[in-house]
């Protein structure tokens, strides 16, 4: 800067006087970085209980923490998780509305003949958060207590066994489809608006057995209130080893779930790269980790572009299985 511009400055300055004192601090509001003294929100697009909430949370606490502020965290239940995912489309793209998504974003497309929302178009990728391993788990009313006399007894009453789900399209749901598609079995599925209304009715007798997240299942079969019979994943979970996997009775069999952070496509790219960076921080924070851990989930932390380049590969690969099996959101 030159003298004659800071000579012109200090005339400027001191002829608004007073009024200029008065406008410092809201100029200097105005440039204070996202997101400080911004309220931010999470919209969980399933009930409270479930795993997306439960690893919402989780990085949410450790995020709001390294930001110095408490992040509000809202459940939009319903519609496989489209109802939420209208809400932050709706929300205005300045990084203050985020969306945890999971595998609705890359199967909806497909359940649904319209949706109000395009995963790919209307959303930004922020970060991956976590896969999940899915559980296999009976009621206890169930004679089973292997994946061989599951598959057995359900070979010999075809239509007879009922399974929940979260929700149509959900990977609980899809591990179901796929599990009969590899093994030859007949089942009925039952979908519910979030997996832990369905696991009371799995704790109850009332629906046969789930491919819940592990997050959510595992408490329930430790306690005896239901029966773990394998995971989903095609090697055994660290969190879990004496648990077998479907895959060493059914070859091939491997579906977990995911979670992931999205925000709206327009909001701005500094923003979208300043939330990114952080929601990495606050998944290799060794706390959130041996949280998310515990609750069976295995901590990832990606780019956008990762997440990006992981959507893209879930979308072929379930929407595939739902056109081939026709599946449709009820």
């Amino acid at each position: 800067m030159s003298h004659a511009d800071l000579d012109r400055r200090t005339v400027l300055m001191g002829s608004l006087g007073l009024g200029a004192a008065f406008a410092l601090p809201d100029a200097a509001f105005a440039e204070e970085p996202w997101p400080k003294g911004r309220q931010i929100k999470l919209v969980v697009p399933f009930p409270p209980g479930g795993a997306t909430d439960v690893v919402g949370r989780i990085v949410a606490d450790r995020l709001g923490q390294i930001w110095g502020q408490t992040i509000v965290v809202e459940n939009r239940p319903g519609a496989g998780g489209n109802i939420g995912a209208e809400a932050v489309v709706k929300a205005e793209p300045n990084g203050d509305t985020l969306l945890i998504g999971s595998v609705g974003m890359a199967t909806n497309p497909f359940l649904y003949p319209k949706l109000n929302y395009d995963p790919v178009g209307d959303f930004a990728p922020v970060s991956l958060l976590a896969m999940v391993p899915n559980l296999l788990v009976v009621s206890n009313q169930v004679p089973v207590k292997s994946v061989k006399e599951l598959i057995d007894y359900a070979r010999q009453n075809p239509g007879k066994l009922n399974y929940g789900s979260s929700g149509v399209g959900t990977s609980i749901h899809l591990s179901g489809e796929l599990f009969q598609r590899m093994t030859g079995t007949k089942m009925v599925h039952v979908p519910y608006r979030g997996s832990a209304q369905a696991t009371q009715d799995l704790i109850g007798g009332r629906i046969d057995l789930m491919f819940d997240n592990i997050s959510q299942a595992l408490p329930h079969a430790q306690a005896g209130s239901t029966r773990a019979l394998a995971i989903t994943t095609a090697k055994r979970s660290p969190v879990t080893p004496d648990y077998e996997t479907v895959a060493e009775t059914v070859p091939g069999f491997d579906v977990s779930s995911w979670f992931a952070f999205f925000v709206h496509r327009k909001t701005p790219p500094q923003i979208v790269a300043k939330l990114a960076a952080d929601v990495q921080a606050a998944v290799a924070d060794q706390g959130a980790r041996d949280r998310l851990i515990a609750t069976g989930a295995i901590p990832v932390g990606s780019t956008p572009d990762e997440l990006a380049a992981f959507l893209a590969s879930e979308t072929r690969t379930w929407g595939a299985l739902i056109r081939e099996g026709g599946i449709k959101a009820e």
